[in-house]
């Protein structure tokens, strides 16, 4: 039995550790700009921006696959791949997010687009716009 509750307790504590948590539902799009940002990570080695279109439902969660709909990498087809995959898996990997009540109502059905820059101090702001 003490097996059984230690393997709960570090399958939830991992659990924790994969999915980003926020201490307040966010209120903005551009608090979910910044949420968001906490999950991305560039592909080292690589510069560029791809711009995402993506569409949340109320809860949350993605409403279908986020598209790239800018792509601005250096580098071969390879390249602008992987920072294309690493982009879509960052936000995949930040949602569901939580919502204000108030932002959950009014953001079903709505295109947003948000860039992924490489490195940081590109200039470009971790903003969600809508389309």
């Amino acid at each position: 039995m003490k097996k059984d509750v230690i393997l709960t307790v570090t399958i939830f504590m991992l659990g924790s550790l994969m999915t980003p948590s926020f201490a307040e539902p966010l209120k903005t799009m551009a608090d979910v700009g910044r949420a968001i940002n906490t999950c991305w990570t560039a592909p080292s080695g690589l510069k560029g921006t791809v711009t995402l279109s993506f569409s949340f439902k109320r809860d949350g969660s993605l409403f279908g696959k986020p598209r790239p709909t800018n792509i601005n990498v250096e580098g071969d087809d390879k390249a602008r791949q992987q920072f294309i995959e690493s982009a879509i898996n960052a936000l995949s990997a930040c949602t569901p997010l939580t919502f204000s009540s108030g932002l959950a109502e009014g953001i079903g059905g709505q295109v947003f687009t948000m860039p992924f820059s490489a490195p940081d101090n590109s200039g470009v702001t971790p903003t969600v716009n809508t389309q």
